[in-house]
């Protein structure tokens, strides 16, 4: 008798756990980050900390430019050693102005990691707060193939984004 009442307590207990509902959200974590608020910060600080040598080097560029035209325009009057030096400087600041490039991209690329990586730690807490104070079970933000729009919760999320700025 007691082995069948202990059958019966564990199968109410796993029917009882079985149909209790869950709580289940899900966020687009590629809208928040175009979208927040803080994505925008972000981008503007950027431009304003890279702007200054993107004006350098798109001086520099220019000027590459006007002096390549006016080789171009000379040198059918320019003897060939001339023609030859000059050939090799226009070349040395085309590789100068290329490094540069490349310099100003990768250190954008490093920053815009570093940003997005602090508004993807900023989003991670904002969930967890949400989570915890909407009783949520169970937030889902990558590797879904499909969610309904009942369980979206990016709106959720983006506004407390925004009042938290």
């Amino acid at each position: 008798m007691k082995n069948l009442m202990f059958v019966f307590f564990l199968f109410f207990c796993f029917i009882s756990h079985a149909s209790a509902e869950y709580k289940i959200g899900f966020v687009k974590v590629d809208q928040i980050l175009k979208e927040a608020p803080q994505a925008a910060e972000s981008n503007k600080k950027l431009e304003s900390e890279f702007k200054v040598r993107t004006e350098k080097l798109k001086k520099e560029i220019s000027e590459l430019n006007k002096q390549e035209k006016d080789f171009q325009k000379n040198s059918l009057t320019m003897g060939d050693e001339e023609k030859s030096k000059k050939q090799k400087k226009l070349q040395d600041i085309r590789i100068d102005i290329q490094r540069s490039e490349r310099e100003l991209r990768e250190d954008i690329d490093l920053r815009r990691r570093e940003e997005i990586t602090k508004l993807q730690n900023k989003v991670t807490k904002v969930i967890e707060i949400l989570a915890e104070r909407e009783k949520y079970d169970l937030i889902f933000y990558t590797g879904v193939a499909y969610a309904s729009d009942k369980v979206d919760m990016t709106s959720l999320v983006l506004k407390e984004l925004g009042a938290s700025k």
